[in-house]
């Protein structure tokens, strides 16, 4: 029997693991993220504080049972713009063995409309420079390489 396709739905404590494990599993991700076992109680907090801010949606792609992809979109209202809201995506992350099928792509246009939906005029995400592939990605889904952005780690 072929796999079903993938749902798209609410990340629960139980996938906690398994979207640690695809932030994990890339050149940048095994440099920052810690994908041991029980994940680290910073991940729970995260994870449990997340889950109480009504601005913030963790999901998950499921294929029969199994996380193979991953996103966060955060609800930013704010008054630039004339009180425009915006949605900023993080941490999109596909499995390896999924890579190259659509996963990606209907994983951004989940968040899309989830801030279309949510009233957001915008919709914004970083990626770091190294990633060319998902400049290529993000441009051809309609994306503007607008902005330059700066970190500060503390």
């Amino acid at each position: 029997m072929p796999p079903s396709d993938p749902i798209i739905r609410p990340a629960t404590t139980d996938d906690l693991p398994a979207i640690i494990a695809l932030l994990a599993d890339d050149v940048l991700g095994r440099t920052r993220e810690d994908a041991s076992m029980p994940p680290a109680d910073a991940y729970v907090r995260a994870f449990d504080a997340m889950m109480a801010d009504g601005n913030q949606i963790q999901v998950v792609a499921d294929r029969d049972g199994v996380v193979v992809g991953t996103l966060q979109v955060t609800i930013i209202p704010g008054l630039s713009r004339m009180g425009q809201t915006r949605g900023q995506i993080e941490g999109v992350r596909v499995a390896a063995s999924e890579r190259g099928a659509g996963l990606g792509e209907a994983l951004i246009r989940w968040a899309i409309e989830a801030c279309r939906t949510r009233g957001c005029a915008l919709v914004q995400l970083t990626t770091d420079r190294s990633r060319t592939d998902a400049h290529r990605f993000y441009d051809r889904l309609g994306f503007t390489a607008s902005h330059l952005g700066y970190k500060l780690t503390l």
